[in-house]
């Protein structure tokens, strides 16, 4: 899965990228739909922003149009997985744009690249998955540099003038690499059988219109939806 390990680049190039993705040049794609984040647990105590589950939203799911010639896979539309937002180190959260959530959907959309490349690996691909088999590594980071830009000109998130170049960098690395060819990752991927009952029963509480609050009563293991991210 996709891993933002910013503090790799502050130790050793300061806030410049660590491998080359030309934010500046990445065409602005389109988002849509809509997304929900349920809590499941406190997650690692030295990145991101505690465990969720990304769900998408029953009827209008989150879809990332890329713009462009959009590469070898125009329309990203992610399943569920797993999450803890970017996982940005602690200490780099200090920093303006380096929040775990700040590009949530465009983190969200590179996380589901990685699981499904992970699961390509291993043979264990579902039809959605499979789809993104042309996808090359160097084409996942460019891909995280379209979301966010896209982002920024959908006057989602503001400008900033570091953090997108870092991150787009930083996940075109050598660390993000070995993350992306990992072999038997895929079972740990997966949302467990549990969390997706949890996820039902929370859904079905929340309903999908976005007149309704985030805040939903927890199911008997405390998970619930906690955020709704919606175009």
């Amino acid at each position: 899965m996709c891993r933002a390990i910013i503090a790799v680049c502050f130790a050793i190039v300061g806030l410049v990228s660590c491998a080359q993705v030309d934010f500046d040049d990445a065409p602005v794609g389109r988002f849509s739909g809509s997304v929900l984040l349920l809590w499941v647990d406190e997650g690692s105590s030295t990145s991101g922003d505690g465990r969720f589950v990304f769900v998408p939203a029953p009827g209008r799911p989150l879809m990332f149009e890329r713009g462009g010639d959009g590469g070898t896979f125009p329309i990203i539309q992610p399943g569920m997985i797993y999450t803890d937002g970017g996982s940005i180190p602690k200490a780099a959260q200090l920093f303006k744009g380096f929040s775990p959530w700040g590009y949530a959907p465009a983190y969200m959309v590179h996380d589901w690249l990685f699981v499904a490349r992970r699961c390509l690996t291993d043979g264990t691909a579902d039809a959605n998955e499979t789809q993104i088999a042309p996808v090359s590594f160097q084409e996942s980071a460019e891909i995280i540099a379209e979301a966010i830009k896209t982002l920024i000109d959908q006057d989602r998130v503001a400008p900033n003038d570091v953090a997108p170049r870092v991150i787009s960098g930083t996940v075109a690395g050598p660390i993000s690499k070995a993350q992306w060819t990992k072999q038997g990752a895929c079972a740990a991927d997966r949302v467990s059988a549990e969390h997706i009952r949890e996820v039902k029963d929370a859904v079905a509480q929340y309903g999908t219109t976005k007149s309704q609050t985030p805040l939903t009563k927890p199911t008997a293991s405390g998970t619930r939806i906690v955020a709704e991210i919606a175009f």
